[in-house]
C-alpha cells in the first residue's frame, strides 16, 4: 500500500480527477454495451435491468474529501446518477470524522466532534436530492449527528458489528439501534479482519514490527488493522511507508474468514434488529473476499450458508437486496423537488 500523502490541494485536485475518471468510465460502458449494462437511478431500474438479465450499476460515493467545501457539487453528481453518498473512508476530512482517523494526516480523534457545520449542511442536502446517507465509515459521533438531523433512513454499505472484532471501524450495538431506529439497513461485509479477530501468530508478528519501529505491544485490534498511533505523526513519509507496508503484508498472510464468520455476524445483527434492517456486501476491490466467497462467482455460497442458518426464501431476497431497495425508495420518495429547497 502507497503512504497516503497529508492532504494539500493538489492531492485534493487528484482526488477530483480520479472522481470523474471513474465517472467517464461508467458512462462509457453504459454507452458502448447498452445491452449489457444500465445505470439504475431508481429502484424500478434496478429491478428492470435485473429483469432483462442485463448489469445494474448503482453510483454511490465514499469521501467527500474531493469535493472541498463545496455543497453544489452534491448536486451535480446526483445529477449524474449517484444514489449514496458517505462522508469519510479513512481519515477526517472537512466534513466528518472517520471511524478510522489518521495521525498521519493530523488527525487526532473526533476533531470536528462529528460533523463540521457543512457536514449538517450536507445532510440536509442529501436528503432533499433523495441520495441515501452511508455511515459505514463514520466516527460515531457523526453517525450520531445524522441519526439526529436526517429525516430519512440510513445505509452502512459495509459493515460489521463490533460483537465480531472490536474496532471503531465496525458498530456498536447502540449505533446498530440507531441505524434500526431510522428505518434503514446495516450491510454486513464480507471483509475478514472486520469478521474475525486477527489470530495470535499475525498479532505476534505485528507485535515484532511494531518493536522494530519502537512502538508499544499492540494496545488494540484497531491499531493492528492500520498505522493508527498517534506518534506516527512525528515520522518523516519514508518512515511511515516502510511500516505501512510491512503492516499490510503481514495482514495479507492472516487466514481469511469463512462464511461461518459472515454467517455469525449477519445472525448476531438480526438478533438486535430484526431481520428487515439487514443486507449483505462484499468488498473485493479493497481486500474483501472470505474462504468460500472469494468472487461474485461464489455468491452462491453465501445463499446455501444462509439456507443451512434457517433462513427462509423471502429473508434471504430482503439480506440480499430487498431491504436496500425498500430504503432507496424511501429515501426517493422523501426528496424534495428544486422548488421547494
Amino acid at each position: 500500500a502507497n503512504a497516503p500523502h497529508k492532504p494539500t490541494d493538489g492531492f485534493v485536485e487528484e482526488a477530483r480527477h480520479e472522481q470523474e475518471v471513474r465517472y467517464k468510465i461508467i458512462s462509457g460502458m453504459v454507452r458502448d454495451f447498452p445491452n449489457q449494462v444500465g445505470i439504475a437511478y431508481t429502484p424500478d431500474d434496478m429491478r428492470r435491468l435485473h429483469g432483462e438479465g442485463k448489469f445494474a450499476i448503482f453510483i454511490s460515493m465514499l469521501n467527500a474529501y474531493p469535493l472541498g467545501n463545496d455543497l453544489n457539487q452534491l448536486d451535480l453528481w446526483a445529477a449524474r446518477g449517484m444514489r449514496m453518498f458517505g462522508f469519510s473512508y479513512i481519515g477526517n476530512n472537512a466534513w466528518s470524522d472517520s471511524s478510522r482517523p489518521l495521525p498521519f494526516f493530523n488527525d487526532s480523534t473526533d476533531v470536528l466532534e462529528g460533523l463540521s457545520p457543512i457536514g449538517q449542511q450536507a445532510v440536509h442536502r442529501l436528503n432533499d436530492l433523495g441520495v441515501i446517507i452511508d455511515v459505514s465509515q463514520m466516527s460515531t459521533k457523526a453517525l450520531e449527528q445524522v441519526a439526529q438531523l436526517s429525516r430519512t433512513p440510513m445505509v452502512a454499505s459495509h459493515s460489521a458489528p463490533r460483537a465480531s472484532v472490536d474496532i471503531p471501524r465496525n458498530l456498536s450495538d447502540k449505533e446498530l439501534q440507531l441505524i434500526k431506529n431510522s428505518g434503514g439497513v446495516v450491510q454486513v461485509v464480507g471483509f475478514p479482519a472486520y469478521l474475525r479477530p486477527l489470530s495470535q501468530p499475525t498479532q505476534d508478528k505485528l507485535n515484532t514490527l511494531r518493536a522494530r519501529f519502537d512502538l508499544p505491544p499492540l494496545p488494540n485490534l484497531a491499531m493492528a488493522l492500520m498505522p493508527g498511533d498517534a506518534i506516527i505523526a512525528a515520522w518523516p513519509e519514508q518512515r511511515f511507508g516502510q511500516y505501512a507496508s510491512a503492516l499490510y503484508g503481514i495482514l495479507e498472510e492472516e487466514p481469511k474468514a469463512t462464511l461461518k464468520d459472515l454467517g455469525d455476524a449477519i445472525d448476531y445483527t438480526v438478533r438486535k434488529i430484526g431481520i428487515d434492517h439487514v443486507g449483505i456486501a462484499s468488498d473485493f476491490n479493497d481486500g474483501g473476499g472470505l474462504q468460500g466467497w472469494e468472487n461474485v462467482g461464489e455468491v452462491r455460497n453465501v445463499t446455501a450458508e444462509l439456507i443451512q442458518r434457517g433462513y427462509s426464501e423471502a429473508d434471504i431476497a430482503k439480506l440480499w437486496g430487498g431491504n436496500f431497495l425498500r430504503v432507496w425508495d424511501q429515501v426517493q420518495k422523501a426528496a424534495k423537488p428544486l422548488a421547494n429547497r
